[in-house]
């Protein structure tokens, strides 16, 4: 009996469709889950292509590629982690769903406990942190549960598919000091491949 693979044209499609009726995030969460499950549980789903490091540039260990930008605002990209890297507290603005592919990735998840009363500072305290390993998921909800810290304590790259409601380009978001409290607001403006 042949082998069913679930590939990345089948879970766009899937989202598509989901995302069609424009449902509410928990529903998003309920039904989506299980489907980039699937998809990074087949570790052939994303070319090799697109799991390895860019290898020059600023950040030659790492890399974002753009694997699908839908009209709906789905936004499906493969993120590659170099040994060792790390990312401080960022938020997103939109829900999102994240999965391994190879290796394994560390989050950390914070939530603010400031009144948010002072314009540029904010409080985190540390909530959670969990390792990742390959065919596992986690969740972004927007302004509740999406500010994160991600490190790869190994010694190779990690590849993750990051799946989010919104072209992240341009979206106005914010990265985190722990030690000082300073936000700074940033901006994605392009992908490595487009």
């Amino acid at each position: 009996m042949p082998t069913v693979t679930y590939t990345l044209d089948d879970f766009t499609h899937d989202m598509e469709s989901l995302l069609s009726n424009q449902p509410e995030i928990q529903k998003i969460f309920d039904q989506s889950s299980a489907w980039l499950e699937r998809l990074v549980g087949n570790p052939n789903s994303i070319p090799m292509e697109f799991r390895v490091p860019l290898g020059a540039g600023p950040r030659p260990n790492h890399a974002s590629r753009l694997l699908y930008q839908g009209e709906s605002g789905l936004q499906v990209t493969a993120v590659v982690w170099g040994a060792g890297e790390h990312l401080g507290p960022h938020d997103h603005r939109t829900w999102g769903m994240i999965g391994i592919l190879d290796n394994s990735l560390t989050e950390t998840r914070y939530r603010r406990v400031d009144d948010r009363g002072i314009d540029g500072y904010a409080k985190l305290e540390k909530d959670r942190a969990a390792t990742f390993k390959p065919g596992e998921i986690t969740l972004l909800v927007p302004d509740e549960d999406e500010i994160h810290q991600m490190d790869n304590h190994t010694d190779r790259p990690t590849v993750e598919i990051h799946v989010y409601g919104t072209d992240l380009r341009g979206l106005a978001r914010s990265s985190y000091d722990l030690d000082t409290g300073k936000i700074t607001n940033f901006r994605t403006t392009k992908w490595d491949n487009c």
